[in-house]
């Protein structure tokens, strides 16, 4: 199914929607998650937490949103956060000057480049204003960060671009408090704001968006020695550096010189293991390793996690090893003590980053995930049953002669421990294929031989397999298929 499907399910389903949707687009790059988008978030950072921080016994913070200019100025954001932008000198429209020649052209021109290259690929295509065919200015810079003024003085302040700087400014008393060893992993999941110029297509280009974010503080001595890595050694990642993606073991990548150490082949590894549970097609996956131009400004090796979509490749996690530029930045800024002990060894710890873009995500999974199944005339979205935003339908064939009654009862014990949704009315066969589009891997209903036996029908969303179970089988049922693997 294609990006027009997804979002017909996610605003006739409840899964997301336009912020302020009543006053039109105004607030463009806002979107709002509704029922069903907020269960499935949740059991998706559940299966995160799972997979990844208690795995390694991360430590999880929550971090302020609005953050002082010192911190960006320590982390080169006010520098060097910026898009480049044109301008049409007849219309005065900006647009992002890498998506437009894109648009245009086909031709990629990394977002990082110099200036000139922007001016040069405009100069040489002939490429004009898309609304009045226009000449545009010299490309500019554009900070990408949301400035406000904090209290009567108007002090001078930020909503924060990324979740992971006061990862990096807590880090002293986290290491103090929370006893630290490293390696050390630091998670933070919450919102994170930029300032898109051309925010498009639902949850792919936010101006408000959910990061779920890692930093792990290693010694950047000892990237050979981490000794979890036979647990990933024979996991299979694909890796594309030049052409096609290459599919290989995290061993295999480090042996060739791919991923420079077990420490990132490692976290690659697990990161792999927890999208293919997700439900995401890993077959359209790749680790896309960063060129020079590129890498983000504080990376010294990068790799992108990336999923192809009916849009295109989406940039799911940037993987990024940002060595000491952190915490030396913070420290020589701050003027505060960033070093810690590791055994009897001093030193100011390096960091390797998995940012993960939560929206993202979430499309990519819903995308993989939704099927049109001509056979039985039905769109089915086949979610991993602990990923469904409703574990199961509980539906009366009839309100009367009790069986009302009796549905509720069931309801009511089931919707204690579980995700469950009452439906009374209706053909039986359209509350199915409404349960089928939401993604509910399960239907109970209660019928006039539920009254005698107390048995029902359980339906299988995938297969439409019905069979008759007692009612005391149900908890069994649901909690061997709905339970986190």
């Amino acid at each position: 199914m294609d990006y027009k499907a997804v979002m017909k399910l996610a605003l006739e389903r409840g899964f997301y929607f336009p912020s302020c949707e009543v006053y039109g687009d105004a607030h463009a790059g806002f979107w709002e998650y509704g029922p069903s988008g907020v269960s499935l978030k949740n059991k998706f950072l559940e299966l995160w937490r799972r997979e990844l921080i208690r795995r390694d016994g991360m430590l999880e913070i929550d971090g302020s949103q609005i953050m002082s200019r010192s911190v960006f100025e320590a982390s080169g954001h006010m520098g060097n956060f910026a898009d480049p932008i044109i301008k049409c000198t007849k219309c005065n429209s900006t647009f992002r000057a890498d998506r437009t020649i894109f648009d245009i052209t086909k031709i990629e021109i990394p977002e990082n480049a110099d200036l000139n290259e922007f001016d040069n690929a405009i100069t040489q295509n002939n490429i004009k204003c898309p609304k009045c065919k226009g000449d545009f200015d010299k490309t500019k810079k554009f900070n990408m960060m949301f400035k406000i003024g904090i209290g009567p003085e108007d002090e001078e302040a930020y909503l924060r671009p990324e979740t992971c700087q006061s990862i990096f400014v807590d880090f002293p008393r986290l290491f103090k408090t929370m006893r630290g060893k490293l390696p050390l992993g630091i998670a933070q999941v919450g919102k994170s704001f930029r300032n898109e110029i051309a925010p498009r297509q639902s949850l792919l280009r936010l101006r408000e968006f959910y990061q779920a974010e890692i930093e792990v503080f290693c010694n950047p001595s000892k990237l050979s020695e981490t000794y979890r890595f036979s647990e990933v050694q024979d996991t299979q990642i694909r890796v594309q550096t030049d052409a096609e993606p290459i599919s290989m073991t995290c061993k295999e990548a480090v042996e060739l010189g791919i991923v420079p150490n077990r420490f990132v082949a490692y976290y690659l590894g697990i990161l792999m293991e927890f999208y293919e549970k997700t439900g995401i097609d890993i077959t359209k996956s790749r680790f896309r390793k960063l060129g020079d131009k590129e890498k983000a400004f504080y990376a010294e090796v990068a790799f992108d996690f990336e999923v192809e979509t009916t849009i295109g490749w989406l940039e799911l996690v940037a993987c990024n090893y940002r060595s000491d530029y952190d915490l030396s930045s913070h420290a020589k800024k701050s003027k505060e003590k960033f070093e810690v002990m590791d055994n009897d060894e001093k030193i100011l710890p390096h960091v390797f980053e998995i940012s993960m873009g939560i929206d993202r995500s979430l499309y990519t999974i819903l995308e993989h995930s939704l099927k049109n199944d001509k056979e039985h005339e039905r769109t089915v979205l086949s979610l991993k049953p602990y990923l469904s935003p409703i574990h199961v339908g509980i539906l009366s064939l009839v309100k009367k002669d009790g069986l009302k009654e009796k549905t509720d009862e069931i309801f009511l014990n089931i919707k204690r421990k579980y995700d469950a949704f009452l439906d009374h009315s209706g053909a039986i066969g359209r509350r199915y294929r409404r349960l089928d589009e939401i993604g509910a891997p399960f239907a109970v209903t209660i019928d006039h031989q539920t009254l005698e036996d107390n048995t029902v029908t359980i339906r299988k969303r995938d297969s439409m397999e019905q069979s008759r179970i007692s009612i005391s089988e149900i908890d069994s049922i649901l909690s061997e298929s709905v339970a986190f693997p």
